[in-house]
């Protein structure tokens, strides 16, 4: 199937042994074949309009922040419906959003949504309170977990299952 949707994101491998489990049962995302990670921006632009010259100015504007390390040292929940691990520092995580954002002001996070970004990976979501709170506890268990982020990632695909794929990594600067 063609894809009908394009995100970036930097993925997190290194959090995998903790969320892996609780992500194929409470993240519907992870059936559609994409990794843990934190959202830089969603959706991005239509899979028909990334073009060379679009795909340089993605990777001009992902090179103007520098690698960094993230450590996430907790769980946090947004109301009772999401539960996700917060980085810290999430600065520079914003950084990358706001990199691409003003690049392309034609594709605002989440469709405009919500007035703050926030940074975070997400372990589950709109699943039943119990299944939520024990991944929350057993996730909790295995932190702290340090990441050395220096890629973002372009993926493009469609809600279904393995419908998901990497079109490009882009480096950070330096």
């Amino acid at each position: 199937m063609q894809p009908t949707q394009t995100a970036l994101i930097v993925p997190v491998p290194e959090v995998e042994p903790a969320v892996s489990r609780w992500r194929a049962a409470l993240d519907r995302a992870t059936s559609w074949g994409i990794p843990a990670h934190v959202t830089v921006l969603y959706p991005f632009l239509a899979p028909g309009d990334l073009d060379d010259e679009t795909l340089a100015a993605v990777g001009e504007a992902l090179a103007s922040v520098p690698r960094f390390t993230v450590d996430f040292t907790r769980v946090r929940w947004f109301g009772d419906t999401v539960v996700w691990l917060a980085p810290t520092p999430d600065a520079p995580l914003r950084a990358l959003t706001t990199a691409i954002w003003r690049r392309f002001p034609q594709a605002p996070p989440y469709e405009g949504a919500f007035d703050d970004v926030v940074p975070h990976l997400t372990v589950g979501h709109d699943s039943p309170a119990k299944a939520m709170t024990e991944a929350a506890d057993a996730v909790t268990r295995c932190l702290p977990i340090r990441a050395a982020i220096d890629t973002v990632r372009l993926i493009a695909g469609t809600q279904q299952p393995g419908g998901w794929r990497t079109i490009r990594e882009f480096p950070l600067g330096g």
